[in-house]
């Protein structure tokens, strides 16, 4: 039995990884980039719409946390494979993405590369904990 007050675990576990090498803006410019693509794909990780004490009503957000790793450029080319093993859901971001402006040129320039010789420099994952766990392998926790 579990009462209203206990921490709540989730079965499921939404990831960023980030490459090591980039800049603090980036870092956040890809990681927002990277969880939006999970969020228009599967409403299961979407909450319930927020309200202020007053009535204001906000958008919802994720339900669970989104945990944030980096590792070196090889670490991603690894989680990489191992997110598309297991068909895990993800998102990608590739450093052809900076010089872009606009989604459609975002998406041609993931287009233009095959999966092995894109140059990633973020990449999102959701699915079992365990799972995620081990496409994550040699990853640390994001400073």
């Amino acid at each position: 039995m579990t009462n209203e007050n206990s921490p709540v675990r989730f079965d499921t576990k939404i990831a960023v990884l980030l490459r090591e090498d980039l800049e603090t803006w980036q870092r956040l410019n890809v990681t927002a980039f990277l969880v939006s693509g999970l969020g228009s794909e599967l409403p299961e990780v979407i909450g319930e719409p927020y309200a202020d004490a007053d009535g204001t009503s906000y958008l919802p957000m994720f339900r669970q946390p989104v945990l944030v790793f980096e590792g070196t450029k090889e670490t991603l080319a690894a989680a990489h494979g191992r997110a598309l093993s297991r068909s895990l859901p993800r998102s990608v971001f590739t450093s052809d993405l900076f010089a872009t402006g606009n989604d459609r040129d975002n998406r041609a320039a993931v287009r233009a590369v095959s999966k092995d010789g894109l140059d990633l420099v973020g990449l999102a994952v959701y699915g079992p904990r365990n799972a995620v766990d081990k496409v994550l392998k040699g990853a640390r926790m994001h400073p």
